[in-house]
């Protein structure tokens, strides 16, 4: 810890964290000319080095920072693995942290203990995930934005939940307990045939204050529990959700399905790229 991170961190406990990120939000969904447009994505494409060769790129500029960041691949651009049975990264980022859930729904991110009830938003889930797995997928400003469904299976249920919008960066993890758990979360439920229950958690932060799913038509994803009826029928590596600015997604899956998980030579993946090589159920 250095003097600067500790007075950084003492600065965004009083910041009006919410309004400030509701600010930003509108400010980047505001139509913009061509040339303020064109000249906003360079200068972010410079400062965070995004590579943009392999996005659907509109005729001319995008009509808004919103839209240039929430930014969609052309096909092909993300080759889903196909093994038979493998989990998937939800996400371009990094991976953060892999592991177990320990028995009353606890599970560790950097050294922190966590409740799995806090992120999925329903403690009659903890059995469910009790000796089950998580994985983390970090989206950092230069990454792809959108979440995709890291199995095959029917979206059944969206649980939106209230929260604080602190950032998700080292400032962020060191020094605020438990950031994963008092952020702004949306929780998507994937049943599938054959590995079980997966819920993909979406964290928000600090100008990230907007969710949007694909099961659920609306400009943010409404508080509350959502049974989505009829049940939304996905594919591995299809759209589940888009972080409007970025964040981490947070992967459960249940007991009885034991992923054996493939941990990259590096930490970045890329959506469809395979966190688990089988899963004995």
């Amino acid at each position: 810890m250095t003097v600067a991170t500790y007075a950084a961190a003492q600065i965004l406990r009083v910041l009006p964290r919410v309004r400030i990120t509701r600010a930003v939000g509108r400010l980047c969904d505001l139509p913009l000319p061509p040339a303020v447009a064109n000249a906003v994505v360079k200068m972010y494409v410079r400062a965070y080095d995004v590579n943009l060769g392999d996005t659907v790129a509109p005729d001319g500029a995008f009509e808004s920072f919103d839209a240039f960041f929430t930014r969609a691949l052309r096909d092909g651009a993300r080759p889903v693995n196909a093994e038979p049975g493998a989990i998937v990264s939800p996400a371009d980022g990094r991976l953060d942290d892999l592991g177990p859930v320990h028995a009353g729904g606890t599970f560790q991110i950097k050294g922190r203990d966590y409740q799995l009830a806090d992120l999925v938003g329903d403690p009659a889930e903890v059995a469910r995930y009790e000796g089950g797995q998580y994985a983390i997928v970090y989206l950092s400003p230069r990454d792809y934005h959108r979440v995709h469904s890291p199995v095959a299976g029917k979206v059944t249920m969206i649980r939106s939940l209230p929260g604080d919008l602190y950032p998700v960066n080292s400032i962020g993890e060191r020094h605020i307990p438990s950031l994963f758990s008092i952020n702004r979360r949306v929780a998507i439920v994937i049943d599938t045939e054959s590995q079980g229950r997966v819920t993909v958690v979406m964290v928000g932060a600090m100008i990230v204050g907007r969710i949007t799913v694909s099961a659920i038509d609306a400009h943010d994803v409404p508080l509350g529990t959502h049974v989505i009826a009829p049940a939304q029928s996905v594919a591995r590596g299809d759209e589940i959700g888009i972080f409007h600015m970025g964040s981490t997604a947070v992967v459960f899956v249940e007991k009885g399905v034991t992923p054996t998980w493939q941990r990259p030579a590096s930490p970045g993946v890329r959506m469809g790229e395979p966190l688990s090589t089988e899963v004995a159920r």
